[in-house]
């Protein structure tokens, strides 16, 4: 017996989706948008290569946690020096930089490897309800 293991696609073959983050929970889109980002949902799928496609989020800083997360949810930075550990609520990330919890969302549940990195670069955040990406005729990924 022999095990096939699919080779790297080229960038032709990958499809374009769009996610209407607006009312969904951060955990789902999330979920929804690695798995797509990483390839999991296909049948040629290998950890080793990636093979995932484009994801488009529309209205991503429009989702909803459940519970009290809004105030006791907190994202931590490091500057470099010592103690200077910086933590941000949830709802004061939102209002400086309404994408990156989504972001950090999705970076959290991709592979921590090499192919992170492209993985992230195929994710579009757009804070409203229309995109730039047109003429990649995408289609519309419901949750």
């Amino acid at each position: 017996m022999k095990t096939l293991t699919p080779k790297q696609i080229t960038s032709q073959e990958r499809k374009w989706y769009v996610i209407d983050a607006q009312g969904q929970t951060l955990w789902r889109v999330a979920h929804i948008v690695a798995n797509t980002l990483s390839g999991k949902k296909k049948v040629d799928f290998a950890p080793h290569v990636d093979n995932g496609d484009y994801v488009i989020v529309i209205n991503a800083d429009k989702f909803s946690v459940t519970g009290k997360k809004m105030t006791d949810k907190m994202y931590h930075r490091h500057t470099g020096y010592l103690g200077w550990l910086i933590s941000t609520p949830l709802e004061k990330l939102l209002e400086k930089k309404p994408l990156r919890p989504l972001e950090a969302a999705v970076q959290g549940m991709l592979p921590k490897n090499k192919l992170r990195k492209p993985m992230l670069q195929r994710l579009k955040l757009f804070s409203w309800s229309e995109h730039t990406y047109a003429a990649q005729k995408p289609e519309l990924l419901s949750l």
